[in-house]
């Protein structure tokens, strides 16, 4: 799903794919580091979670987020 997501974003041009690591490209958002990383990367955010929907901040549900 990565990556069909990082082609979406960079308009099927695999190269970012194949220059960022998935880590960059979509980090955790469990993790501190990957939390970090993710509010620091430019929009359109590509965010990776294995978070059970009910541990997801409400503002979650009220955003333009795609999930």
């Amino acid at each position: 799903m990565l990556e069909i997501l990082s082609l979406i974003r960079q308009d099927g041009d695999p190269q970012w794919c194949r220059s960022v690591p998935n880590w960059e490209r979509g980090p955790w958002l469990e993790t501190l580091l990957g939390y970090r990383r993710a509010r620091g990367n430019a929009r359109p955010r590509i965010i990776s979670s294995h978070l059970p929907v009910h541990l997801f901040p409400k503002a979650f549900f009220t955003s333009k987020a795609k999930v």
